[in-house]
């Protein structure tokens, strides 16, 4: 096992809301290795050694949607979650920050995505707010609606909402 980062995780990983016209958020099915098999998550990723979060936001983005954007265009994180977990390939105290980009529309192209991300990712939906707060499928981060629906009624924090973790 490789050890923790000098910022005290095992890995930090820079997640975006990707969010279009008709107020929906695009999320990926995940394999996941407990019931029902899968969950459905942000796109995003680990942070590189060298790189800032919005520059690992933003090339995750492209990675795994096709959407170009510059860094600076996704502002601040807008929440974060954090804790231990052992995904079988890493054990740790993990970090999620979450960036808010709205786009106008976006036909996703999976084409840059790495080999671990095509075999784990099942699909992909653009949800709505109701959708999300009523299915019965797991969706990381936790508590992901009720923050959806804040943002999208212009309540942006000062400070990235902490979310509970996942695992």
């Amino acid at each position: 096992m490789r050890r923790a980062r000098s910022d005290g995780y095992r890995r930090r990983s820079a997640r975006i809301l990707l969010v279009d016209a008709s107020d929906r958020l695009l999320l990926f099915r995940f394999r996941h290795r407990e019931a029902p098999g899968h969950c459905w998550i942000t796109p995003g990723g680990g942070v590189g050694a060298r790189e800032g979060l919005a520059e690992a936001a933003a090339r995750e983005l492209r990675e795994e949607t096709g959407l170009a954007v510059a860094p600076g265009e996704l502002g601040a994180p807008v929440a974060t979650t954090s804790g231990y977990a052992d995904l079988g390939w890493a054990r740790g105290r993990f970090r999620d920050d979450f960036f808010l980009y709205r786009t106008r529309a976006h036909e996703v192209d999976t084409g840059g995505q790495e080999a671990f991300e095509r075999e784990h990712m099942l699909g992909h939906r653009w949800w709505t707010v109701d959708e999300l707060a009523a299915t019965g499928d797991p969706v990381f981060p936790l508590e992901l609606a009720p923050l959806l629906a804040d943002l999208l009624k212009g309540d942006v924090p000062d400070e990235p909402v902490r979310l509970p973790w996942h695992h």
